[in-house]
Order: C-alpha cells, then sequence, then structure tokens
C-alpha cells in the first residue's frame, strides 16, 4: 500500500536550498577549481626548465591564503590598531577596512591564463600594430643574476602598449607582476589583470593605512622572489621627455630585502620607444593647462576618431603598421652590490636620510634606463625638424643633417636602432611616417614641418633629447 506524507513548503525551501548549497560546494565549486588550475599546473611543470626565473610558490599560493597572511601580517596589525586609535573607531572597523584593500590589491595569478592566453594576445597585437624589434640586450650581465634573486625590471613608460611588449618579449625570463593603475579596475578586464598576476595600486592615495596593505603586500612578494616590472616615473609621459622617479613602490620593495640574508634584489633597466605612440595627442592634450579643463570629453573624442580612422582604413585595405616598436635590455643593478659599493643598509634607514637614499638609487636607475632608449626612425627625423622649425629642407639636405645627428648619438654611446642596418632605409622609413600623419608637409620635393604639429615633433624628439 502507498500512502502520502505532506511537508509544509517552507520546510521544502529549506531542504532545497540546502540539497543546492551541497551540490555548489562539494561538486561545482571542486570541478572549477579543478578546471581552472589544472591547466595552470600542466603549464607549470612544462615551464619549469625554459624560464629563465621560476615561478615562485608564492605565485602559486591560493589568492584567499595570500590575503589572509597580508591581513594577519604584525605590521599591518599594527598600522590597524594605529588607524583605530586616530579615528576613534573599532579595531574590528580598521581590520574590515585593511581587508578590503588585501581583496583589492593581491592578484590571482593564473600561469595558463599567463602564457597561454595573455602571451599569445600580447604577441599578436604587438606584432599587428608594430614591427616589434629587440635591440641591444646586456645577455652577459642577465646571465649573471642568481635565480634565485628577485628580479625587477625597471622601465620607462610612453604608452600602455608598454605593458604588453614588455610582457611579451620577457615571456622566456619570468612570469611579471604589475603594478596596475585604477583605468584598469573594471569588470571583466579587472579579472583578467589579476590572472595576468598584476596588482591594483592606488595612484597619489593619502590614506596611511592604504599605503601600509599596500607596502607590507609589496615587501612580502619580494621577499619572495616574485619577478615584477616597474615604471617608476608614475604615470605616462606627457611631452616626450623622461620624468623624475617617483620613490613609493621601489620604497617599499626595499623594504622587503636584506643586504646580509635572503635574497638579492637585481634592478634590469628596460628602455622602449616607439615611432607612432598611440596616446600621443591625447598625453600632449592632458599636459596642456591650457586646455585642462575640456581635456578629458577631447581626449575621448580623439580616440574614438583615431579608432575610426583606423578602421575605415583596414577596411580600404590602406591600413599600414604604426612604425617600429624597439625594446633594449640594459646591465642589470644588483642591490647587494650597490649597497656594498655605497656603504647603505636600507633597512637601517629611516626618515630623511633614507629618503635621500632612496631618491639616489631611483635617479640611478632611471639614468641607466635613459642611457639605453632606442633612438627609431621617427624620433631621429623628427629632432632635425624640432632643431630648425621653420626650414624646408630638400631630401638631400635632411638626410645630411639626419647623418650628422647620427654620428652625435654614436658618439655619446646611444643605442640607434637602424632597420635593416641600412640608414637610407631607416630616413625613408621616419620621413615617410612624419608625412603620412601630415605633421611634415611634402611641397614640390621640399620638406617643412607644420606650425600645428610641432607640439607632436618635440614630443617624438624629446624621447631621445636627454641622448644629446
Amino acid at each position: 500500500m502507498s500512502s502520502s506524507v505532506e511537508v509544509a513548503a517552507w520546510l521544502l525551501w529549506v531542504l532545497a536550498l540546502f540539497a543546492t548549497w551541497a551540490i555548489v560546494e562539494h561538486i561545482l565549486l571542486p570541478a572549477l577549481r579543478w578546471i581552472v588550475t589544472h591547466p595552470a599546473d600542466q603549464v607549470i611543470d612544462e615551464l619549469g626548465e625554459r624560464l629563465r626565473i621560476a615561478i615562485r610558490p608564492f605565485q602559486r599560493t591560493r589568492r584567499q591564503a595570500l590575503i589572509h597572511r597580508l591581513v594577519a601580517d604584525p605590521r599591518v596589525q599594527e598600522a590597524a590598531e594605529e588607524y583605530a586609535r586616530s579615528k576613534g573607531v573599532s579595531v574590528l572597523v580598521a581590520l574590515a577596512k585593511v581587508e578590503r584593500f588585501a581583496r583589492e590589491i593581491v592578484p590571482a595569478f593564473n600561469a595558463y591564463l599567463y602564457f597561454r592566453i595573455g602571451y599569445w594576445l600580447s604577441k599578436k597585437v604587438a606584432q599587428t600594430l608594430y614591427r616589434v624589434r629587440l635591440g641591444y640586450v646586456d645577455s652577459a650581465g642577465i646571465a649573471r643574476i642568481d635565480p634565485e634573486a628577485t628580479v625587477a625590471f625597471v622601465m620607462n613608460h610612453r604608452s600602455n602598449m608598454d605593458y604588453v611588449l614588455a610582457g611579451y618579449l620577457a615571456a622566456d625570463q619570468a612570469a611579471l607582476s604589475y603594478a596596475v593603475g585604477e583605468w584598469a579596475r573594471i569588470w571583466p578586464l579587472s579579472a583578467l589583470i589579476r590572472a595576468m598576476g598584476a596588482y591594483f595600486v592606488r595612484r597619489n592615495s593619502r590614506d596611511e593605512l592604504y599605503r601600509r596593505v599596500l607596502e607590507r603586500y609589496v615587501a612580502m612578494a619580494t621577499e619572495a622572489g616574485v619577478p615584477q616590472a616597474v615604471f617608476p616615473e608614475g604615470g605616462l609621459t606627457r611631452d616626450g621627455r623622461m620624468r623624475e622617479p617617483r620613490l613609493g613602490v621601489l620604497d617599499y620593495m626595499l623594504r622587503g630585502f636584506r643586504v646580509d640574508a635572503g635574497r638579492d634584489l637585481v634592478f634590469v633597466p628596460i628602455a622602449l620607444n616607439y615611432d607612432r605612440v598611440l596616446e600621443d595627442r591625447s598625453l600632449l592634450l592632458a599636459a596642456n593647462q591650457e586646455t585642462a579643463p575640456r581635456g578629458s570629453a577631447r581626449a575621448s573624442w580623439n580616440t574614438l576618431r583615431f579608432l575610426a580612422r583606423n578602421l575605415l582604413l583596414m577596411a580600404r585595405s590602406e591600413w599600414h603598421r604604426f612604425g617600429y616598436a624597439c625594446v633594449n635590455f640594459g646591465t642589470p643593478v644588483s642591490m647587494r652590490e650597490y649597497c656594498a659599493s655605497r656603504g647603505i643598509d636600507f633597512q637601517r634607514l629611516s626618515g630623511e636620510p633614507r629618503r635621500q637614499a632612496t631618491a639616489a638609487l631611483g635617479r640611478h636607475l632611471m639614468s641607466a634606463v635613459g642611457a639605453i632608449v632606442p633612438v627609431v626612425p621617427v624620433a631621429l627625423i623628427a629632432t632635425v625638424f624640432a632643431a630648425e622649425p621653420r626650414r624646408a629642407f630638400s631630401s638631400l639636405e635632411l638626410k645630411a643633417q639626419a647623418e650628422d645627428l647620427l654620428r652625435r648619438l654614436e658618439s655619446a654611446a646611444a643605442h640607434v636602432y637602424l632597420p635593416r642596418k641600412d640608414l637610407d632605409y631607416a630616413f625613408s622609413v621616419g620621413l615617410r611616417m612624419l608625412t603620412l600623419r601630415r605633421i611634415v608637409d611634402d611641397t614640390r620635393g621640399l620638406y617643412r614641418a607644420r606650425e600645428s604639429e610641432l607640439p607632436l615633433l618635440r614630443y617624438y624628439a624629446n624621447s631621445i633629447a636627454h641622448l644629446l
């Protein structure tokens, strides 16, 4: 015989909720974790012998564990207690704020996304937009780096393409961790960037508690040997010249370095230059104080117009790449050797002496970067026009001026990139780029800089002005 059992509707809903939770917790989530981590583990095993700098255990640690480690750090706890006292709030409120900061900062590195997807995308984007070239490399210096050292690549910052180029060209060396600004904190871009190992930084934050949390994360990553990429200038150059270094992240990294124990900290200078910077006009607009109040809308309009124009050229099969993008790798700077030669121990410095020592290191590193900035064709020709902006040059006169400038650069030990090792070709490439963009006018064989485009010419000339 059969009989029926009546169950209250609310109880049925509770049972269904528990059953759903059990399925998610014990079946779906483990399956999802396996789907995400298994390919990453395979990639790590495959790359174990190929990478110059191995993927560190810190990078493989689950994000939640890193967040807990950061929140529980004694110095972070001390900062939270100090914040609670100064603001008149409970320690629990301060710790909740610390956890929010930690979740915002800590990445979720995935080797599969970095090396299989990110690397492929970086390569395709870079090679589609530019003729990418690896110029000077101090191979002997890089080979001498201790594989267990913490390596930080220090770069000039000309374009947001810098992230793409550096990650692509350094992929056989290490999985780089970048400090990324607030511009990238947009879903789903933020999730992808986090999976690529980047950590988010609030530029110009005056929140002391936030700065302490960020400081401890960077110091922990440095102590753990995580390879990092740093832009000491703190932002994109607005006028083409290299900017004074900002010392925040450098100082944080030094807090994770010990002269007499642990890993060495090695800075590798990287310098980039482009025949065309995608954001050039927007950057000049942002630098112009007179147009600053309407700069944001104008910059957005310039970006949309730029995209539309290039899409139209692609549709007509008239689109060409944006010239050459060249990257140079300089001589590594070992902090152990740097400190020994100057009798400095950053761990024993504080206050103004520490700030001065960090500033001196920043200048030293940026000088090393500046010395290896590639001289690309457009920068070479733009410098000739910028020197005599109202002069009309014949092709022969322009070439003679470029050859004279080239001799000056070579005597200054500059790293000149000549495509195909052919000066005539480099000259024609640089001039063609400027005339196609209507920065330079060609009138019956005479070339003259457009008055309205002189700021743009100076922008490209400024990229190598320090070498002269």
